[in-house]
């Protein structure tokens, strides 16, 4: 895995000599590639590939065929699709076997989406922050932000259909269990 934001030029050689020339200028690393490390890392989200070539299967690319190139419209190109992995990133939560986009509010396992709702959402996010069962308190200040006690069985409730969902769609009974302490993700 890439760690740095890291620009590959595959098979576009002009190109590659040319980016070489003004990297001084860029907050990312350019490399050229080949084939065997266009596969090694093609799903690297820190990493963007400029082809002269489509490349079939291949994540995070973008096909050259214009010319003549005009190099800041590329370099904006990079920037911008460079800042769409990293927002798309940062939005995708990984728990366990399953992944949740916040902004579209799905969970996702293999192949199978569940969407949820905002309130959903926050209490899969707010359980999976805790290591330890979370009083339903707890629950009550910060998912639907009330301030006291209160007597109510809307955390007990919200649970119980969001349990009925992923045990539905898929077949997982155990994604969220009742302790006596509270409630605890089993991800």
């Amino acid at each position: 895995m890439i760690d740095q934001q890291t620009l590959i030029i595959y098979k576009f050689d002009v190109l590659f000599n040319i980016l070489m020339e003004l990297k001084d200028h860029f907050n990312f690393k350019i490399m050229l590639g080949n084939t065997s490390k266009i596969d090694e890392i093609q799903n690297d989200k820190n990493c963007l590939i400029i082809s002269g070539e489509k490349k079939s299967k291949l994540n995070n690319q973008i096909n050259i065929k214009e010319y003549p190139i005009d190099i800041i419209k590329l370099v904006e190109i990079i920037n911008i699709n460079f800042l769409k992995h990293k927002f798309n990133d940062q939005n995708n939560i990984k728990i366990g076997k399953y992944i949740i986009n916040l902004n579209s509010r799905v969970m996702n396992r293999n192949s199978e989406k569940l969407s949820l709702t905002e309130k959903e959402a926050k209490i899969v996010v707010f359980l999976n922050k805790s290591k330890n069962p979370v009083p339903i308190t707890d629950l009550q200040k910060e998912v639907w932000d009330h301030k006291s006690k209160l007597e109510t069985h809307t955390v007990e409730t919200h649970i119980y259909r969001l349990r009925k969902k992923i045990e539905k769609k898929f077949r997982d009974k155990l994604f969220i269990t009742s302790l006596k302490d509270g409630y605890k993700l089993n991800a």
